[in-house]
């Protein structure tokens, strides 16, 4: 697979088969992946990898408290208020996506068990809780994406699948708890990872790409 091939066919994937990541693919991904540039070099990623019952026990945590109600909305990490053009395609994907599998607006029930299944890596066979030390700001967040997105990428070299989730920061202190992070450690976003379920309909979702005259201004 080229890298332009990699990097076109990587989507979102919310539907996995159980099979399970070799070990010896996964680690190469991720070793692979940390060539991703940093300022300065600092590489300020970390990685808590889950599988097995490790990952079964955090998705336990996690959904017990979503049940409940509990939840940790950070302001900071999306805006407190969307403008155009973010808005409307923000309301396109998630209304494609309901679509697909019956979701009619205001079913606030089936809303909820499907954002849900967020917190089991969407059956992966693989998660992985990205965190980084307090003391980062920007930059490091930047470091951080670059890193995610080499693994997105190469995990499509090896014919895997991933779903990065923004979703798990809901829910920081259990995660922080549960897992036993150091304190300096901040929990900011987590990864889905492992073979698609092609059989599964919300698999079929397509994302739209703004053209370049939407984001380039082109001088000479």
């Amino acid at each position: 697979m080229s890298a332009t091939e990699a990097v076109t066919s990587r989507r979102s994937i919310r539907a996995f088969t159980t099979q399970e990541v070799p070990d010896d693919t996964l680690r190469t991904i991720l070793t692979d992946a940390a060539r991703a540039a940093s300022g300065t070099n600092i590489q300020p990623w970390h990685l808590t990898v889950l599988q097995g019952q490790a990952k079964d026990d955090l998705v336990d945590a996690v959904q017990a408290a979503f049940d409940s109600g509990e939840s940790e909305k950070d302001e900071k990490y999306y805006p407190s208020e969307f403008v155009e053009p973010y808005k409307a395609r923000r309301r396109k994907i998630g209304w494609d996506m309901y679509g697909l599998i019956g979701i009619e607006k205001g079913d606030y029930d089936k809303m909820a068990a499907q954002a849900r299944k967020n917190y089991e890596f969407f059956g992966a066979p693989v998660g992985i809780i990205f965190s980084m030390h307090e003391t980062m700001s920007y930059g490091g967040w930047m470091d951080l994406g670059l890193y995610m997105a080499n693994v997105m990428t190469l995990a499509r070299e090896h014919g895997l699948h991933t779903c990065p989730q923004a979703a798990w920061r809901e829910y920081e202190s259990v995660i922080h708890t549960h897992l036993a992070l150091p304190a300096d450690q901040r929990v900011i976003v987590g990864m889905a990872l492992g073979y698609e379920d092609v059989a599964a309909t919300i698999n079929e979702l397509r994302t739209e790409r703004a053209g370049l005259g939407e984001f380039i201004d082109f001088r000479s």
